[in-house]
């Protein structure tokens, strides 16, 4: 386990398992220890009969800026022919079998955008910032994203945030169907527990039927992951993604 990811849970929402980030000095930016730290919580949860619902949250100001550059370079000049552990976490996520929730307050960036479309229900700050810069390093979009994002906004909205790289408010997040409800930022962790509990406590049985029906295959999202991640490991070894990377590198000293 990592400090950097904390499993909590809280005594005041019975039947609620938290997932943190807490890396604010990165701005919660994911290493591969955080996303098998997520996916130990998560299998945690799932095997606890006690617990009746998930729910994601990052620190203030922040939810999490996507991958550690730095991390996710070592990964990629490695020639390992693994896939990256954040994909263990994305496979964990589309075939969870319990409610999934989560809070943002500012930044989401690449997975910490997508990470939300495998969650039932979102809360957001006023501040909150969506971002998905895949193209803008040469790279392609993750997490079935691909698939997930038409479904859910339409085809001119995902392209302009997977494609284009628009960022989008929360307030546009919530018109496109990405998040569920915009809040002042002093309120969204209190709102998205407060949802979670709610979840937690509601007949477990007939909600995970409805929850099934309402998300449909988990076959075809599984398999877009996979596809989505060929492209992605092609890309990552290509010449326009080291400039690209060399570029953003740059940049950041």
């Amino acid at each position: 386990m990592t400090d950097h990811i904390l499993i909590e849970r809280p005594e005041t929402h019975p039947g609620v398992l938290v997932i943190r980030f807490n890396r604010p000095d990165k701005k919660n930016a994911i290493t591969s220890a955080m996303y098998r730290a997520m996916v130990a919580g998560l299998h945690e949860a799932g095997q606890d009969a006690s617990i009746k619902a998930v729910a994601f949250l990052g620190t203030e100001g922040c939810f999490s800026a996507g991958n550690d550059m730095a991390d996710f370079l070592s990964f990629a000049m490695s020639g390992s022919s693994e896939p990256p552990a954040a994909v263990d976490l994305l496979k964990v996520l589309a075939s969870y079998g319990k409610p999934l929730v989560s809070g943002v307050d500012g930044l989401a960036i690449g997975i910490g955008t997508t990470l939300h479309m495998h969650c039932d229900m979102t809360v957001a700050s006023t501040r909150s910032l969506f971002k998905t810069p895949f193209v803008d390093l040469a790279l392609v979009p993750e997490a079935a994203s691909s698939l997930l994002a038409p479904r859910m906004m339409g085809h001119q909205r995902a392209f302009a945030l997977l494609a284009a790289g628009e960022g989008f408010s929360a307030e546009q997040a919530r018109e496109a169907g990405l998040i569920w409800k915009v809040v002042a930022p002093e309120e969204v962790e209190m709102e998205t527990l407060k949802l979670a509990a709610a979840l937690a406590a509601k007949p477990a049985g007939a909600l995970k039927i409805a929850r099934d029906l309402v998300r449909g295959s988990t076959e075809e999202v599984l398999a877009r992951i996979d596809a989505e991640m060929l492209h992605f490991s092609a890309q990552l070894r290509s010449a326009e993604a080291r400039a690209a990377f060399e570029a953003f590198m740059r940049r950041g000293k």
